[in-house]
């Protein structure tokens, strides 16, 4: 039986009353071609990738920047009672935002903020993906960032966000900056000083009962990795928005609570008796 003689089969099992007459196999192609066509034309087209803001700087790779007053002093004492005050332009706090709370192999970094102080202000530098091809040059970029004689500060970034990095690094065969640089995780202090005083050390616990700071309309990290595989998927960037807010107000509040414990350093370097 000809190709022909089994679609016209087909056809009548299937009730057609008048079935198509296909004259030879090149007629048969010319439908598949035309019944695929339509197949294709039937899902609607995915919508462009829309930025929520920023502005692209690499291909798959987002820059956002912001810039605020800060009267605070000009040094920092560090929470561990180290004599040497470090100037704020050393000092570079960071966070990410990850693709699963978890860690281990396989989870990335799709954003990464940072504080830095010049002049008289603070300025916020965030950098995410909107695609994998971007990952090399964030990180890249990340670790041009830092002086040599950065000191890091984050908020359980020891265990964290820096072997999560590091990691990403070795996997893109580029020399990661976290061996050779100071790194401050102010988790430790605030343990310390707080446990068992509050519910919880985590950071906007901190927030909320000693920096006075209440976030609204805030997106859990939890819904972060969820927030950005929609953006990837061209859904609305809105959620993607909120993460970066997330992220923007988290290395904010670690340059407030590190002014907060250099403070009561300080003050409690001025209570100790001379000897």
């Amino acid at each position: 039986m000809s190709v022909a003689e089994r679609l016209r089969a087909l056809q009548k099992q299937a009730g057609r009353a008048t079935p198509a007459v296909v004259k030879n196999t090149g007629d048969v192609g010319a439908t598949l071609r035309r019944l695929l066509g339509t197949r294709r034309r039937s899902f609607p087209a995915r919508s462009p990738l829309a930025a929520p803001v920023g502005n692209e700087i690499g291909k798959g790779l987002h820059l956002v920047e912001h810039a605020y007053a800060w009267d605070g002093p000009p040094t920092f004492a560090m929470p561990w009672g180290d004599p040497a005050p470090i100037a704020r332009e050393r000092i570079v706090c960071f966070d990410t935002e990850t693709t699963g709370l978890a860690g281990g192999v396989g989870t990335k970094a799709f954003m990464v903020g940072t504080t830095h102080w010049q002049g008289g202000g603070i300025h916020v530098r965030q950098l995410y993906l909107s695609a994998l091809a971007g990952e090399r040059e964030m990180l890249r970029l990340f670790a041009s960032w830092l002086a040599p004689d950065a000191v890091l500060v984050s908020y359980n970034g020891r265990s964290y966000d820096a072997p999560l990095l590091k990691g990403r690094f070795r996997m893109h065969r580029h020399a990661h900056p976290f061996e050779a640089l100071r790194h401050v995780d102010l988790l430790h202090p605030v343990r310390r000083a707080y446990r068992g005083r509050w519910e919880n050390c985590r950071l906007q616990t901190v927030e909320r009962e000693l920096l006075g700071i209440v976030r609204e309309d805030d997106l859990p990290g939890a819904q972060a990795p969820a927030a950005w595989l929609a953006f990837l998927r061209g859904e609305s960037s809105h959620n993607l928005a909120r993460v970066a807010e997330h992220n923007r107000q988290d290395v904010l509040t670690l340059a407030v609570l590190l002014q907060r414990l250099s403070d009561s350093t300080l003050r409690a370097s001025e209570k100790a008796p001379m000897d």
